[in-house]
């Protein structure tokens, strides 16, 4: 998993419980690299699942919470960070429709050996888009979170669902993004 992730997710340790939290919560795990991620660099998956399991045994916040709200937080540094690539979107739903056309094609070239979700639009109108999310990391909650997030960023009032699914273009969790009051 890309080391980005990683130091992000440090980061909101910090900002949002405690920089002692954090500390704890990488002193529980004991990663290999003693919790000296990089951004540019590539760590096992299993390391943030232990860290995400460790703050939410020291914090009470279910898993599933903290992996929402951490995607919503990914989101909003994507957008700061990236903000030419939002602006050329006019809507949430065409945000969405880029993200394997045009925004991991970019990520690939910062970062070739990301191991990167695949999102592959399923069907499309004015007020309903059906998303297929498939990834070897199961990690369809921090989607959940980034979709949510991007919806607001868009100024946009969307229910996102899921439901596991195994269809034509194989085995994966498909996502009902709907636009309320449309």
């Amino acid at each position: 998993m890309l080391g980005l992730v990683f130091t992000e997710f440090v980061e909101l340790v910090e900002e949002k419980f405690s920089p002692e939290v954090a500390d704890a919560v990488l002193t529980e795990v004991a990663p290999a690299n003693g919790g000296a991620y990089t951004a540019v660099g590539y760590y096992p998956h299993e390391e943030m699942v232990g860290m995400v399991v460790a703050l939410s045994g020291r914090t009470g916040v279910p898993v599933p919470d903290l992996i929402k709200g951490f995607g919503g937080h990914l989101l909003g540094r994507f957008a700061q960070a990236h903000a030419p690539m939002f602006a050329r979107h006019d809507n949430f739903f065409d945000f969405v429709a880029s993200i394997d056309g045009e925004i991991h094609v970019e990520v690939r070239k910062l970062y070739d050996r990301a191991a990167l979700p695949r999102f592959s639009v399923v069907s499309r109108d004015a007020s309903v888009m059906k998303l297929l999310y498939q990834s070897p990391r199961a990690l369809e909650l921090l989607a959940q979170g980034l979709l949510e997030a991007a919806a607001a960023h868009y100024g946009e009032s969307v229910d996102v669902s899921h439901e596991p699914c195994d269809g034509p273009a194989g085995a994966g969790v498909l996502f009902t993004l709907a636009r309320r009051g449309a």
